[in-house]
């Protein structure tokens, strides 16, 4: 058997591979760009742009590979309300497509996808299972629950598909919006929230995501879809005032109007002068936490790292490249 990882060289997929390669098997990696990364010494990397049909032919998948889609469009740059469908569908629905019929036509069955929580929209239910009723607030999302419908119609062509929705990734090499986040608190300026602060925020690490692929993997691809994120969350008042202290900032934390504050960015948004998704901020104050234990029930697998000790080690990582010194990563876009 081949692993064969499509966006190998982003943020998942490079924990990914070296993951494998670990337990023995062979892997191939499959991105449009390549970076300078150890394990490439070891394993076969085929360029390969998922929106073009051919590209993806030209990996040459078999009818024993084991396959990944982690090639994605984030919400990182932002986009504006004009280009946001032609920014995620090309890679996110298009791209998924396309490596499914190179599937087909290979005879490959065993699909391992990444969508994302943002699916769901706002909270309606709480736990938030993978029953949670979906209703993506814009492009992104819903460029991603188009590859979930695709999936379903594959599974029944015989195809086995595991679907995994993950929360906000961290980890080495992606501040994403935290950087914005993290020069306040240098700065010692009001660190505003929208809304009070009391709902829970949670995470979930690259080094998580990585493994809950590799144990999809080893169960044998079920047939179902996993939220992925953190264990007990904190409120985001506690997860912020922790980061602050550690930093040795005088920021203080500001309490928002959610309502007013949704309204103004909704207004920017329509000015085409986004500070955030809409994806991002309509839900910042509402308690949107997922239940995993459908993955630990199901796979064996269970986070293993706290909200609290990600964001901190990410705010360290900005102060060493804030710093001058060296940092041993390569920055890759954040969700």
């Amino acid at each position: 058997m081949r692993h064969v990882i499509f966006g190998g060289d982003g943020f998942v997929g490079r924990h990914l591979a070296p993951k494998l390669a670990a337990d023995g098997e062979t892997v191939v990696v499959a991105d449009i760009v390549k970076s300078d990364l150890p394990h490439y010494r070891s394993m076969r990397f085929v360029t390969c742009d998922v929106t073009d049909p051919v590209s993806v032919a030209g990996v040459g998948l078999r009818t024993d590979d084991m396959v990944y889609n982690l090639s994605a469009k984030m919400l990182s740059p932002i986009q504006v309300r004009a280009k946001r469908h032609d920014f995620f569908f090309p890679v996110n629905f298009h791209g998924t497509e396309n490596i499914i019929q190179a599937m087909d036509k290979a005879g490959a069955s065993k699909l391992v996808h990444y969508t994302t929580d943002m699916i769901y929209g706002h909270t309606v239910v709480l736990p938030m299972t993978e029953d949670h009723p979906v209703a993506p607030l814009g492009e992104y999302g819903l460029s991603k629950l188009k590859t979930e419908e695709l999936a379903t119609e594959w599974r029944k062509r015989g195809m086995s598909i595991s679907l995994f929705r993950p929360r906000l990734i961290i980890g080495p090499g992606r501040l994403g919006i935290l950087e914005k986040l993290f020069k306040l608190i240098d700065w010692n300026f009001p660190v505003p929230m929208i809304g009070s602060g009391r709902n829970p925020y949670q995470f979930i690490s690259v080094f998580d995501c990585a493994e809950a692929a590799r144990a999809a993997w080893k169960a044998g691809v079920p047939n179902e879809a996993y939220n992925l994120g953190s264990l007990n969350p904190p409120p985001v008042k506690k997860l912020l005032g922790d980061l602050i202290r550690h930093a040795g900032s005088k920021s203080i934390l500001l309490p928002t109007p959610g309502w007013a504050v949704k309204r103004t960015l909704d207004l920017l948004d329509w000015l085409n002068m986004p500070i955030m998704d809409p994806e991002q901020y309509l839900i910042a104050d509402e308690e949107c936490v997922l239940d995993v234990s459908k993955a630990e029930r199901q796979l064996g697998w269970v986070p293993q790292y706290r909200d609290e000790d990600m964001l901190i080690a990410a705010y360290n990582e900005y102060r060493a490249k804030m710093d001058g010194h060296a940092v041993a990563t390569r920055q890759v876009p954040a969700e």
